[in-house]
């Protein structure tokens, strides 16, 4: 374990090379489905992703669309000419001895990605990003001699997405990947299942006493945000160790293990001229029309920056506007943000909306407990509640309830307010009826009484506790408070 003197003695430098898998029907240069998430080894695999020799590949217009989406999402615009290359080297997943990809003339160029660290607003910068196809897998089967390989994935699309160095923390390699992947999906780009690999991410680490970079290694595969975290911190205190013991740091590809918490080494760092980059004969430059770029421009949706600054006047914690970002995108077909956005002018109405939505539809979609419901239904049931919540005619806990049955509703009621008071979840707020409770609950606690009257302030709680247990829980507090005062003569 470092300590905070000798680790302040080093710079740290991050940078991140992210693969997302575009979310097309086919793959990048074949007809071949691209979702090979449940199918069985080789068989979405045509002539073109064997490499069958004569076979020649057709560049998919989806994925430069996505790309071009992806571009605007990073805050620059796609490249009006770009083109593919061919990058050698030989592995059994790789059937042609070459994988297309991008070298000197990439679809982006440019962009940045902000990130927030404990409220302070950071821009890490894009290098570029650049469309491939995908290689296949090799399967090492335990206590075996031999490796089997699925080309499942050769030639699925990828975009890979290159930062600057400019991460300098664990926790901002952290944010850096999760602002990434909440891009990638409001602008529609990929599906960008971590689990599945639709997003993963390549940590280069570098230390150094100076500001010029030290010696970087990549950690390859990581397919979570904590595990770029976890990886960035171990290879941190990897090197800084390894340097205050005077030893080099050896530029090398790691990997990672997950139950170890720990990287381990897997091979020297290939650099770019070891892979004979050639342009690829087979397919002519993409050039993309100022017309299709300004199309593009206006579909872009409203991306996850957009959407915090339109609820900036609402003053929502930064966990909660990230749970309703996560939620938008965790569950497509409901709609959380477009509700939000069409009650702003009430500021009331939509602090109730916000607090409902956090508190109890998200978490019971997340449980799968509830229907699919139509925007309309949910933004008339979400005014009935917050309507009777106002009239104080609910207490938040049985608003909560009532929101719950609602919601969990396959019919839903002509009037909620009917529906409360019959299943008696509207308030007491008659005053002899409550005022019939506190007569009791005086009579009963006299001690309590005798300290509230001489000062005791928070005595008040327990007996207005006392009112809300005698009545269910169907007496308006506030009222039972100013009751209770009245009684005692406070």
């Amino acid at each position: 374990m470092l300590s905070p003197e000798v680790r302040s003695k080093y710079k740290v430098s991050i940078g991140i090379e992210c693969h997302v898998q575009l979310k097309t029907k086919s793959k990048l240069f074949s007809g071949a489905d691209n979702d090979a998430t449940e199918a069985a080894p080789n068989t979405l695999v045509n002539h073109i992703d064997f490499g069958l020799p004569g076979a020649l590949p057709v560049v998919n217009a989806e994925a430069l669309h996505l790309a071009s989406r992806a571009a605007f999402a990073l805050g620059t615009t796609p490249q009006a000419f770009s083109k593919f290359d061919r990058k050698h080297y030989f592995y059994p997943d790789l059937p042609m001895g070459y994988q297309i990809t991008q070298f000197d003339l990439p679809i982006v160029v440019g962009g940045s990605v902000a990130i927030d660290i404990d409220g302070d607003k950071k821009v890490i910068g894009i290098t570029r990003a650049h469309l491939e196809a995908d290689a296949g897998k090799s399967v090492h089967p335990a206590g075996k001699d031999y490796t089997l390989v699925d080309l499942n994935r050769s030639g699925t699309p990828l975009l890979e997405i290159v930062s600057e160095p400019d991460m300098h923390s664990p926790e901002e390699a952290k944010a850096y990947v999760h602002e990434l992947y909440l891009l990638m999906k409001y602008a529609g780009v990929s599906e960008a299942n971590l689990f599945y690999g639709n997003m993963r991410f390549d940590v280069n680490v570098s230390v150094s006493q100076s500001d010029e970079l030290g010696t970087r290694t990549e950690t390859k595969n990581l397919n979570s945000f904590k595990s770029v975290e976890k990886a960035a911190e171990h290879e941190i205190g990897r090197q800084i160790e390894l340097l205050e013991k005077g030893q080099a740091i050896a530029q090398e590809t790691r990997g990672w293990d997950e139950a170890k918490q720990k990287t381990f080494s897997q091979r020297g760092k290939e650099e770019a001229h070891d892979y004979r980059y050639m342009p690829d004969p087979d397919l002519p430059p993409i050039t993309l029309s100022d017309e299709y770029i300004e199309k593009i421009k206006l579909e872009m949706p409203f991306l996850p920056s957009q959407w915090r600054e339109l609820l900036a006047p609402l003053k929502l914690t930064r966990s909660q506007v990230d749970t309703l970002l996560e939620a938008e995108v965790d569950s497509p077909d409901i709609g959380y943000l477009s509700l939000i956005k069409d009650k702003l002018e009430d500021s009331e109405a939509v602090s109730g909306l916000v607090n409902m939505m956090i508190n109890i539809e998200i978490p019971l979609r997340k449980e799968g407990n509830l229907p699919k419901q139509s925007d309309e239904q949910r933004a008339k049931l979400y005014d009935e509640v917050v309507k009777l919540l106002g009239a104080n005619q609910l207490s938040s806990t049985a608003a909560k309830a009532l929101l719950a049955d609602l919601l969990a509703s396959e019919v839903l009621p002509d009037d909620v307010a009917v529906l409360a008071k019959e299943k008696g979840y509207i308030q007491i707020s008659d005053t002899a009826e409550i005022n019939n409770f506190i007569k009791t609950i005086i009579s009963d606690n006299p001690k309590a009484v005798e300290e509230l009257k001489a000062g005791e302030t928070k005595v008040l709680g327990f007996l207005v506790g006392q009112v809300m247990k005698s009545s269910n829980g169907k007496a308006n507090p506030k009222l039972a408070e100013d009751l209770i005062k009245q009684a005692l003569g406070l």
